[in-house]
């Protein structure tokens, strides 16, 4: 299931990695209760030569939402400063087995760079195996990046409730089950619970094995059939903020569907907002 462009396994990596134009980005991020420096997990151990991208810098900051994705100039800034551009192959993990690199990776698509992948299973996976890990930055030099920025993979809330009051879309939601059906308290305060009207809901845990890999391209098709996806539908994901909405796209992409879309503001912008209907119990 080797795809640099999708997803690599711990194998791929561990023999390109010494590749001249292999760049590895340490992507982790955790959830604010969590209380977790995710900047400090990277400089206590990471993959050599990783650099660490922090979802929460390389953003909009102009946005009062968490996180959304960055303008085309920042992300080329602090790629260059990164030592990332133009003709590397970007390989990103992060911390967890797999929850926040597919937002990095869902980001270099939009700013459309494709020669990029997720580390399938992440560092726990790396890890476990006994492979190097070091806690010392690389040494980078200033590469250049242009970028075209894809803007048919990001979905604004205007255009999701236009898709909501349709129906000509597939939304898929990446909370737990109990966010999903109103039952659950959201992590972030001051927001409602539910969700967006005919939504449908695919826990993104349900597509990873117990040993934190995606599951085969054909069990993932049938999680999302039986979660009463229509995949001839062209799909928007979304979750709490973002982040845990492109593990759904990446799947989406793994079993070859690419009429896909991220919603950006996702939940954390839905749910703020009392104009916007909300749903609750089942789908």
């Amino acid at each position: 299931m080797d795809d640099p462009k999708t997803l690599v396994s711990t194998d791929w990596l561990a023999a390109h990695l010494k590749d001249p134009d292999l760049r590895i980005l340490d992507a982790s991020w955790f959830l604010p209760q969590m209380e977790r420096d995710a900047k400090a997990t990277y400089d206590a151990k990471h993959i050599p030569g990783a650099r660490f991208f922090d979802i929460d810098d390389i953003a909009d900051n102009r946005s009062d939402l968490p996180h959304m994705a960055p303008p085309p100039e920042k992300f080329i800034s602090r790629m260059r400063a990164m030592g990332v551009g133009d003709g590397h192959q970007v390989v990103i993990y992060d911390q967890h087995s797999v929850f926040s690199a597919p937002r990095v990776w869902w980001t270099f698509r939009l700013m459309g760079k494709t020669d990029v992948a997720v580390l399938d299973g992440g560092l726990p996976k790396w890890e476990a195996e006994g492979r190097p890990l070091e806690d010392r930055p690389p040494m980078v030099r200033d590469r250049h990046m242009t970028v075209q920025r894809h803007p048919g993979l990001v979905k604004d809330v205007t255009q999701v409730a236009h898709a909501s009051k349709l129906g000509d879309h597939e939304i898929i939601d990446a909370r737990p089950n109990e966010r999903f059906l109103g039952n659950g308290t959201e992590p972030r305060p001051g927001l409602r619970s539910g969700h967006i009207p005919g939504s449908r809901n695919l826990p993104f845990g349900e597509l990873l094995t117990p040993e934190g890999t995606f599951k085969s391209p054909e069990e993932i098709k049938a999680l999302f059939e039986a979660a009463g996806v229509d995949l001839s539908k062209p799909a928007i994901t979304t979750c709490g903020s973002g982040v845990s909405a492109a593990i759904l796209s990446l799947a989406l992409e793994l079993i070859g569907k690419s009429d896909w879309s991220l919603y950006d503001g996702s939940w954390s912008e839905w749910g703020m907002y009392n104009d916007l209907k909300v749903a609750t119990g089942e789908a």
